[in-house]
Order: C-alpha cells, then sequence, then structure tokens
C-alpha cells in the first residue's frame, strides 16, 4: 500500500526536490506552493501525512497547522529552517506531530514519514 504525502512549501524548487526523492519510494505525492491549495488538497485528497513549512508568505504554517485541525486528525510534519529549540515545542504545542530542521538527510525525513504514517495506520485500525 503506497503512502499518500502532501507537501506545502511556498518554495517550488523545495516542492520539487522533495516529490522526486519520495516518488522514488512507496509513496504517492502531491505538492502545493500555497496554505490554501493545501488546505483544500487535505480536504479533497485526504493524505496520510502532510508536511508543512512554517515560513510562507500570506498564511504562514503556524496558520495553516490550526486550519488543518478544525476539520483532520492527519499528522503533520513541519519542515522548517528555524533552528530554535522554542520553535519546535511551540510547533508541537500548536498541533503538529513532528518537526525536522531543513535541510534534513534523505533517509531522517523517510524515517519519519513512515513512523507518522504507521503511527495513524495503527490509530484507525484501533479505532475500528
Amino acid at each position: 500500500m503506497r503512502t499518500k504525502i502532501l507537501i506545502i512549501d511556498d518554495d517550488s524548487a523545495v516542492t520539487d526536490l522533495l516529490k522526486l526523492m519520495l516518488c522514488q519510494g512507496p509513496f504517492d505525492v502531491n505538492v502545493t506552493n500555497t496554505a490554501m491549495d493545501g488546505i483544500a488538497n487535505v480536504k479533497r485528497w485526504n493524505p496520510d501525512v502532510v508536511v508543512l513549512d512554517l515560513l510562507m508568505p500570506g498564511d504562514d504554517g503556524w496558520t495553516t497547522c490550526k486550519e488543518i485541525r478544525r476539520f483532520s486528525q492527519v499528522p503533520i510534519l513541519i519542515m522548517s529552517a528555524l533552528n530554535n529549540p522554542g520553535i519546535h515545542t511551540k510547533v508541537l504545542e500548536e498541533g503538529a506531530d513532528d518537526f525536522l530542521i531543513k535541510p534534513v538527510s534523505k533517509n531522517i525525513f523517510i524515517a519519519h514519514l513512515k513512523k507518522l504514517a504507521w503511527r495513524a495506520q495503527a490509530e484507525a485500525r484501533a479505532a475500528q
């Protein structure tokens, strides 16, 4: 079974690179470069994991995470260049499930995605 990953980042170079990296594995990847499109894709596509950047113009990752949490419990992995312990704590308190600092190695990134997807699938099975 393939894992559906939605990447929301305003930098198209980042989304293109992550999509290229993940499509070689057991993932179906959808990317968006705006928060509004990302929120719509969560509703329409129902991904297994959302990868979200914090620093985006317009609605930033903080706002986007809160909006997604209003209607979904999809695992959210924040990836940000911000390297501040206080940011890490705040991200988790605001509803994200995991946090990685950019740049991150491919193997670490994929391991975090698989962990989040596995946990969500296990919780869904337990709820049945």
